[in-house]
C-alpha cells in the first residue's frame, strides 16, 4: 500500500489497487480564522496542487464535517459524482453540496473489494464532545493487504484501545498534534501516542493531522522526541512530513 500525508488529516491512500481521499482539506494558507489567537489556520500550505491530489481519487471518505476534514474549497473542488462515505446523520448536509452518491457508514460495508468498517472516536473525554460533535475512524481490510486502523480526531479511550485488540492491524494512523480546545485535550498527543505504540506493539504507527492547525500543542520534533524517550524506534513510528509518501508493507 501507499500512504501520502498531504496535510492535516488529507491522506491520499492507495490500498488494494484503489485510490482513496480522506478528510479533503484544500484552504489555502492563512485563509481561515484562528483557533486560539496564534495564528490564522491553516498555518501551511497545500505541498501539490489541487488536481493532483485529486488525479486518480475513486472514493473519498470524510470522517466528520468540521472545516479542517471537510472544507468549502475541496466542496467545490472534489466531482460531485465522486462517491463519498460518511458518519450517519452527515449525509445529508454533504448532498446539500450537490454530491450524488453519499452513504453513511454504519456499520461494514463492501467496496470494491475493500472491507471498510466504522469504528468509534470520541473528540475528547467529558463536556468538551457535545461542542465537538460525532466523529468516526475506521478500519481497512483487502486481500494481500496490511491491516489499517484509522483512529481519526479521537483520544485514547477504551473503545479505541478495544478496537486495537480486536482488529490487531498492522498499521495504525494516529491524530497526534494534541489538539486543544477551552483547555481540553481533542485528539490524541505524544503521551497517548506512545501508548498506542505500546498497545500495538507489532503494528507500525502514522502520526499525522501536525503543525497545521493553530491549536496543536505537540509538533513533529516533540512526539518524535517523546518516542526516544518511551523507547519507540523510528521505524515503528512515522511522522511524515506533509507531501511525504510512504510504502508500507
Amino acid at each position: 500500500m501507499q500512504l501520502e500525508l498531504i496535510r492535516n488529516a488529507t491522506l491520499k491512500v492507495t490500498y488494494g489497487g484503489h485510490i482513496l481521499l480522506v478528510d479533503p482539506y484544500f484552504a489555502p494558507r492563512h485563509s481561515l480564522p484562528s483557533f486560539t489567537g496564534r495564528s490564522p489556520n491553516p498555518m501551511t500550505e497545500l505541498p501539490h496542487e489541487i488536481d493532483d491530489i485529486l488525479e486518480g481519487v475513486e472514493l473519498v471518505i470524510v470522517s466528520h464535517l468540521h472545516t479542517d476534514h471537510f472544507d468549502a474549497v475541496a466542496k467545490e473542488r472534489l466531482p460531485k459524482s465522486l462517491p463519498i462515505l460518511c458518519q450517519p446523520g452527515d449525509e445529508e448536509k454533504i448532498r446539500e453540496s450537490g454530491f450524488t452518491n453519499v452513504s453513511p457508514l454504519t456499520q461494514s460495508t463492501v467496496w470494491q473489494g475493500l472491507t471498510i468498517t466504522r469504528r468509534q472516536g470520541s473528540h475528547g473525554v467529558g463536556p468538551v464532545v457535545e461542542k465537538m460533535g460525532q466523529v468516526i475512524g475506521f478500519t481497512l481490510v483487502a486481500s494481500g493487504e496490511p491491516t489499517i486502523y484509522w483512529a481519526g480526531d479521537t483520544v485514547l479511550y477504551p473503545p479505541v484501545a478495544e478496537t486495537i485488540r480486536e482488529v490487531s492491524p498492522d498499521i495504525i494512523i494516529t491524530h497526534s498534534c494534541g489538539a486543544r480546545w477551552d483547555s481540553d485535550l481533542i485528539v490524541m498527543d505524544a503521551e497517548q501516542t506512545i501508548e498506542v505504540s505500546h498497545l500495538a506493539p507489532r503494528a507500525t504507527i502514522v502520526a499525522t493531522h501536525m503543525e497545521a492547525l493553530d491549536h496543536a500543542t505537540v509538533t513533529r520534533e516533540d512526539l518524535r522526541q517523546a518516542a526516544d524517550t518511551g523507547g519507540i524506534a523510528p521505524s515503528r513510528l512515522l511522522i511524515p512530513a506533509d507531501g511525504e509518501t510512504l510504502h508500507l508493507a
